[in-house]
C-alpha cells in the first residue's frame, strides 16, 4: 500500500505587529546608539544629533523599498529572493543571500566580544570563557522557538529603551551641564559644517541597520502584508526619536572632548551619579549587547535556511524539527562560525567591511524593486511605493558604500 510523507514542517507564523517592531528595535538600537554617539560627535561635533536626522532620512527610502519586497515575498532569506526576482539571476540571489548572512554572523561576533567585555567589567572572568558563554546561551534561545527567541528579544530591547529613557531623564536633571546648549546645535550653512554633518551620517546610518533583519522573518509573520510595513515605519520612527533625544542629551551633558573618546558614550551622563547608578546602567549595556548577538543569530540562521529551503545551499540545512519549528541545522552551524571568529579572528577589523556589504546589499535590493516594478504589476495584495522611491534608495546607498572607502 503506498503511503504518502507528511510534508515536513515550516516555520510557525505567529509575529505580531508588537512583537515585530521590538525585534527591529532590538536589533537597530542595541548595536547603534549604545556605542556611536561618541565617534559621531567625534566627526560632527556638536551636530551629531543633526547627522542621525540625515542618516534616518536615506534608511527610510531603503526601508520603504523593503516594506514592498517583504510583502511581495513574504519568505525567509528576503534580499536573496528579492533579488532573483528583480535580476532573474539565480546566483545572484545565492551570493546576497551568503553576504547578509556573513554581515550577521560577522556583526554578531563583534557584537559579542564587545558584551564579553563589559561582563568582564562586572565579573572580573575572563573575555574568551565569557565569549563562549555569551554566544552558547543565546544560540540555545535561538534553536529553543521564533515566538520565545523573539519575545526574550523583545523583553530585552524594552530594558535597552528603557536605560536610554534612563539617560535623557538622567541627563535632564543635571544641575551644571558641561556640553552645548542646544541653540549651539543647530547648524548653519557653511559648508565646512555640512561637510562633517554628512561624514558623520555615514556613522550614524549604521546605528539605523536593523529594519533589513525585519524581512527575514517574513515567513513567520502573521498578516504579513499590513504587519511588515507598519512593524518597519514604527521601528524608524521610534530609533529616530530615541536617537535625537538622547543624543541632545548626551551632548547638552558631557564636553565634546570627553565624549568624541569614549567607548562607551552613555555612562558618561553618569559622571556625578553613585556607585549603583552607574553599576546599573553597565548591565543595560551588557543586556543591550547580549540581545545583538541573539537577533542577528536568528537573522542569519532564517537566511541560510531559505536558502537551503530553495535549493541553493544543502538541504540538511533546511531542517526543521517538529518540537522546535526552528530551522536548528542552519542555527548549530550559524553558532558554530561565530565562535570560530571569536575565538581566532581579529573581528573589527571585519566588522567595518560588514558596512559595506550592507550598503551593497541595500543597492541591489533597490535596483530590483526598480526592474519589478518596471514590469507589468503582479496581482496579488501588497504594500506599494512609488517608483522615485527605490531610485533615490539606489543613489543615495551608493553614495555612502562609495564614501566609505574614502
Amino acid at each position: 500500500m503506498h503511503t504518502v510523507d507528511p510534508p515536513s514542517p515550516k516555520l510557525r507564523r505567529s509575529l505580531t505587529t508588537p512583537l515585530l517592531t521590538l525585534y527591529g528595535l532590538g536589533v537597530t538600537v542595541g548595536a547603534g546608539i549604545y556605542v556611536l554617539v561618541g565617534a559621531t560627535a567625534e566627526v560632527a561635533g556638536p551636530y551629531a544629533a543633526v547627522s542621525f536626522l540625515v542618516a534616518a532620512l536615506v534608511v527610510s527610502l531603503t526601508a520603504l523599498s523593503y516594506a514592498e519586497l517583504a510583502t511581495r515575498f513574504p519568505v525567509s532569506a528576503g534580499e536573496a529572493a528579492y533579488v532573483e526576482a528583480g535580476f532573474q539571476r539565480g546566483w545572484m540571489a545565492v551570493l546576497i543571500g551568503l553576504a547578509v548572512a556573513a554581515s550577521g554572523i560577522i556583526s554578531a561576533s563583534a557584537v559579542a566580544l564587545g558584551a564579553a567585555s563589559y561582563l568582564h567589567t562586572l565579573t572580573g572572568l575572563g573575555t574568551a570563557l565569557l565569549t563562549i558563554g555569551v554566544v552558547s546561551v543565546m544560540g540555545l534561545i535561538a534553536i529553543w522557538g521564533i515566538t520565545q527567541s523573539v519575545f526574550v528579544a523583545a523583553v530585552i530591547t524594552v530594558i535597552e529603551i528603557a536605560g536610554l529613557l534612563f539617560v535623557i531623564g538622567w541627563g535632564m536633571s543635571v544641575q551644571e551641564p558641561q556640553g552645548h546648549e542646544i541653540s549651539e546645535m543647530i547648524p548653519g550653512l557653511e559648508l565646512s559644517t555640512w561637510r562633517g554633518i554628512i561624514a558623520a551620517s555615514l556613522l550614524a546610518f549604521f546605528a539605523f541597520v536593523g529594519f533589513e533583519d525585519m524581512a527575514n522573518v517574513a515567513e513567520e509573520v502573521k498578516d504579513p502584508t499590513h504587519t511588515i510595513p507598519k512593524a518597519i515605519l514604527l521601528t524608524l520612527v521610534l530609533a529616530t526619536g530615541l536617537y535625537l533625544a538622547t543624543s541632545i542629551t548626551v551632548l547638552l551633558i558631557v564636553p565634546i572632548d570627553t565624549l568624541s573618546t569614549s567607548a562607551a558614550p552613555l555612562t558618561l551622563v553618569f559622571f556625578d551619579a553613585p556607585e549603583v547608578i552607574k553599576q546599573g546602567f553597565a548591565a543595560v549595556a551588557v543586556v543591550a549587547t547580549v540581545n545583538g548577538v541573539l537577533i542577528q543569530m536568528i537573522m542569519a540562521s532564517r537566511v541560510i535556511y531559505g536558502l537551503a529551503d530553495r535549493d541553493h545551499l544543502p538541504k540538511i540545512l533546511a531542517t526543521v524539527p517538529q518540537v522546535t519549528q526552528t530551522p536548528v541545522v542552519a542555527t548549530l552551524l550559524v553558532v558554530a562560525v561565530i565562535l570560530l571568529l571569536t575565538q581566532t579572528l581579529p573581528i573589527g577589523i571585519l566588522a567595518e567591511r560588514t558596512s559595506q556589504i550592507v550598503l551593497g546589499v541595500f543597492v541591489l535590493v533597490n535596483i530590483s524593486l526598480t526592474l519589478l516594478k518596471s514590469r507589468p504589476g503582479s496581482t496579488r495584495e501588497h504594500f506599494r511605493v512609488p517608483l522615485f522611491v527605490p531610485i533615490l534608495g539606489v543613489l543615495t546607498s551608493a553614495l555612502l558604500f562609495g564614501a566609505g572607502f574614502l
